[in-house]
């Protein structure tokens, strides 16, 4: 313990593992023949015995959990009389460990329960621990730490345990109210443990052993409660008395494993033991941390870390990636100035040889690794929206990497320079990367941004396979994916040999790229990792047996947080890295999205519900969240807003509504359709609005938020019979697109201009935008837009005159298979009603003998449309259907349909917006 100085990573007996050894002795009680007491049977007594082999894996962390975490485990695991005798034989038996005899004696007995060499000879039933197994191997360990502590040390131990008792015996309002051992917390709340004594990195205010040091002397050595050192760190280091004592300040800080309605924050209890660990472990713990900033920054509480980190730095100067930790914080809360100046200071003080996986370069220079900090600058502006500087930064990086023969950073800063190209509008590279880097440039040929992506990804997908990279060779395939979804492949030479191209995108491409990024999974293990986090695979294992193995989507929780499932610890660990499944859940985030673009809801549906309940844990909130807009989006298309906004009630409590946040988009777009459709155009502008202001004013960046914003801002206008505006936004927006080479998204604005030239009365001049989607939609395989694009066609046609019926007719035929199979409830309703407009204009369609086909139509093109509160369109339709009653003289039927005709005329023209409760939403 702290009297004694030990070797660096030397196990060290704490209170903690105290109470592990006296819940050992209770699972396995020395000749015990049959199943101890309380256990009822032998399912029971197991689960106790793998709960406490994952504690025994869990015990190098860099953090012990306190006395009442524990008792909580215990509480979460077992029935509750169970617990309860549990417990109280541990409560008791830490209690009578009152002097250093009563430890030595608990440590002579508790051999008895280990097993001998002739083991093997014991009766079946008998319980006994092998002294080679993990638990046998554990409690030897223990014994042995225990035998070599002086009497100093023993006496450090049983202070300890006075502190680690009198936390959990305490009453104390301050206790309660920080809510330590809050019993309705989440499942997850207890396996915090991982990463706790470090962040609460705090000295004791008051404490017996510290009050005996300050009457002793006036400075308190730093390893006064450590069992090891930090190694080449904080080697005794002293800290004065004072700045112990005037240690009061609380700190909340956030944990990667808790809950995120809660803000993952809690409060630093100053009373208790602070138990640091190795270097290594200190190191994991940075590790641990910077993963959670990257899979939910905003929940974790930037102030708080910045204390830790700060201390961090003050005891330790060397431990040079607290800075960078400091920047990755800084850069999840948009802190522009933070996140420079601490990545300046991580280069200038490490030259970036630590916290990255590296390959040496082959010059073997001693001036540091620039092109690392380059591609780290690149990326924080291309992270806070600065795409032409992130494009000079990272071309500058390309041109080091090649100069100082660093392979391995260069595909890494080809893969982003990919990426800020796919995700930024730039229109030209000419001034920057085609001077850097590209193989067409020695010959003088000049490529376009497309082109130059294609290369790009190519060149990086080589290097990454070639250096054996196999997470940057699966995130490559993805991107390829992703660039086959929207691009058309061209030829790069303008010269030469001409073959035939087919001028449209490859599905069957998009699905290779897609399985060859899955292929990841069986060989992850080729590539080596910075570093293995001491404890981090048993610590997951623990996790993993208290989640819940059916857990739903979209659903809310209604157990009770006593309650214990035995199935929760039949459950086996995984040993796959987080950012293999992450990548993994990505394909299928990018299979939904292909398909959603190819027209198959039911396939898009399943792949986002695939990552929603398979690698929502693994992966970061962005794309957890993206998952369930996707559903949520789906809902509103086929079964109604209601429906639609309880999702994202759920959603919203699940995932932090900050800005720019996939939820916020999906609650802003939700909002303007349901206002649409119900005629509150004043309101419909205020989130169109609000959409624009969520975008970034710099050129090229939120290119799909600007087109988002524009396209429902010209709807929003067209809703308002306001034609010549929306078509001079719509056009405006075609140019915007036809510049950045938004091609997919251009034949939605070009369907757009049709919408409005049809609904102003100049059909002649929509057919030649509906025609040119449809073309845009036969290049890139949208074949739901197609549908969609082929019923505005048949309602041009249509609007020519009743000669055109059988033509418009014949078109909406050819589109209903994709319409009813994959279209939500507003296309279905549009081509039904559009339907029965062709055979009523139809001069050879007999109203009386057929009016069966067209009220059938009609009828349930109204019901889907009073499900989406559509005023317009259901008003239309009951109009129709008073019409056909009307002339087959069935008059009540005509009344019927041409009351609600009245009421949804009425709803239209006098919106109701104060009392709407969708509406209140926002």
């Amino acid at each position: 313990m702290g009297g004694i100085l030990k070797q660096p990573g030397a196990f060290a007996i704490t209170p903690h593992k105290v109470s592990l050894c006296i819940l050992l002795k209770i699972y396995a009680p020395p000749a015990q023949i049959s199943v101890p007491f309380p256990f009822a049977s032998v399912a029971q007594h197991n689960r106790l015995g793998l709960f406490l082999l994952a504690l025994t894996k869990s015990c190098d962390d860099i953090m012990e959990p306190k006395l009442d975490e524990l008792i909580h485990q215990l509480r979460m695991m077992s029935q509750n009389w169970e617990a309860s005798w549990v417990i109280d034989q541990l409560m008791s038996r830490l209690s009578s460990l009152s002097s250093p005899d009563d430890l030595f004696n608990f440590f002579s007995d508790i051999r008895g329960i280990l097993g001998g060499p002739d083991s093997g000879a014991v009766e079946d039933d008998q319980v006994i621990l092998d002294m080679n197994s993990n638990l046998g191997i554990f409690l030897r360990r223990c014994v042995l730490a225990f035998n070599l502590l002086s009497f100093e040390g023993v006496s450090h131990l049983l202070t300890n345990l006075g502190i680690y008792c009198k936390e959990e015996f305490s009453n104390c309002p301050s206790y309660e109210e920080h809510g330590l051992d809050d019993s309705s917390s989440n499942l997850e709340t207890y396996s915090e443990y991982e990463n706790m004594d470090l962040e609460n990195f705090v000295y004791e205010k008051v404490s017996e052993e510290i009050e005996a040091r300050k009457e002793a002397s006036e400075i308190v050595p730093f390893h006064l409660h450590t069992h090891n050192t930090l190694l080449s760190l904080v080697d005794d280091i002293d800290v004065p008395a004072d700045s112990v004592s005037k240690q009061s300040e609380k700190v909340r800080v956030a944990s990667p494993y808790g809950d995120p309605s809660s803000n993952m924050l809690r409060d630093v209890d100053h009373s208790s033991p602070v138990f640091l660990r190795t270097n290594w472990q200190v190191q994991g713990y940075l590790q641990e941390q910077a993963h959670t900033i990257e899979k939910n920054g905003s929940a974790v509480s930037f102030n708080g870390l910045e204390i830790i980190l700060r201390q961090l730095q003050k005891l330790a100067p060397e431990l040079h990636r607290v800075h960078f930790l400091s920047y990755l914080n800084g850069l999840s809360h948009d802190d522009y100035i933070s996140a420079l100046e601490n990545l300046h200071c991580y280069f200038d003080y490490s030259a970036g040889t630590e916290g990255f996986d590296y390959i040496p370069s082959v010059s073997g220079n001693g001036f540091g690794r620039y092109e690392i900090g380059l591609l780290c600058l690149g990326m924080m502006h291309f992270h806070f929206g600065h795409p032409k500087l992130a494009l000079e930064v990272l071309s500058e990086a390309v041109r080091v990497s090649q100069q100082q023969s660093n392979d391995t950073c260069l595909a890494y800063t080809l893969a982003a320079i990919s990426n800020l190209l796919f995700e930024n509008g730039i229109s030209s590279t000419a001034a920057t990367l085609g001077s850097s880097y590209s193989p067409f440039t020695s010959i003088g040929i000049s490529l376009s941004v497309q082109q130059q992506l294609f290369v790009l990804l190519r060149g990086s997908l080589k290097r990454a396979e070639s250096l054996k990279l196999k997470r940057l060779v699966a995130s490559n395939h993805l991107a390829m994916a992703k660039f086959d979804l929207t691009h058309v492949q061209r030829p790069l030479l303008s010269f030469g040999p001409k073959t035939s191209m087919k001028l449209s995108t490859c599905p069957v491409n998009v699905c290779k790229e897609i399985r060859l990024s899955s292929h990841l999974i069986s060989d992850f293990s080729y590539e080596s990792s910075a570093m293995t986090i001491d404890g981090a695979f048993s610590t997951a294992w623990l996790r993993n047996l208290q989640k819940p193995t059916g857990s739903l989507v979209l659903c809310q929780e209604n157990g009770s947080g006593n309650s214990s499932n035995a199935s929760q610890f039949i459950a086996q660990p995984t040993s796959i890295p987080g950012s293999v499944l992450q990548v993994l859940g990505l394909s299928y985030i990018l299979r939904a999205t292909a398909w959603e673009l190819y027209g198959s809801s039911p396939l898009s549906r399943i792949n986002a519900l695939v990552h929603a309940t398979r690698f929502a844990d693994a992966s970061s909130s962005s794309d957890a969240a993206l998952a369930y807009v996707k559903l949520i989006q789906h809902l509103a298309v086929s079964k109604g807003y209601k429906e639609a906004f309880f999702a994202l009630k759920i959603a919203e409590e699940k995932f932090l509504s900050v800005s720019k946040s996939q939820i916020l988009l999906l609650k802003l777009q939700l909002l303007h359709e349901h206002a649409l459709h119900r005629g509150q155009l004043k309101l419909a502008q205020k989130l169109c609005d609000e959409l624009g202001v969520l975008a970034s004013r710099v050129t090229g960046v939120d290119m799909e938020l600007k087109t988002e914003a524009s396209l429902r801002h010209a709807r929003t206008l067209l809703a308002a019979n306001q034609f010549r505006e929306a078509a001079a936004v719509a056009h405006s927006l075609f140019c915007m697109c036809y510049k950045y080479n938004l091609q997919v998204e251009n034949a939605s604005v070009l369907l757009l201009l049709a919408e409005i030239h049809k609904k102003s009365g100049n059909a002649v001049l929509g057919l030649p935008y509906a025609l040119a989607s449809l073309s845009f939609c036969l290049s890139f395989n949208l074949d739901l837009l197609k549908a969609s694009a082929t019923l505005t066609l048949a309602e041009l046609w249509l609007s020519l005159g009743s000669s055109h019926a059988t033509r418009a007719l014949n078109l909406i035929h050819g589109a209903f298979p994709m319409i009813l199979g994959h279209g939500g409830l507003e296309l279905r309703s549009r081509a039904f009603i559009v339907e029965a407009k062709c055979y009523l204009c139809d001069s050879n369609f007999n109203v009386f003998e057929n009016y069966e086909i067209v009220i059938d139509s009609l009828r349930q093109a109204s019901e889907e449309l009073q499900l989406l509160e559509f005023h317009e369109l259901a008003a239309e339709a009951f109009y129709l259907m008073a019409m056909v009653y009307d002339k087959l003289g069935q008059l009540e039927e005509r009344e019927e349909a041409a009351a609600s005709f009245q009421k949804h005329i009425l709803a239209l023209r006098n919106p109701q917006d104060e009392d709407d409760p969708l509406v209140s939403v926002f």
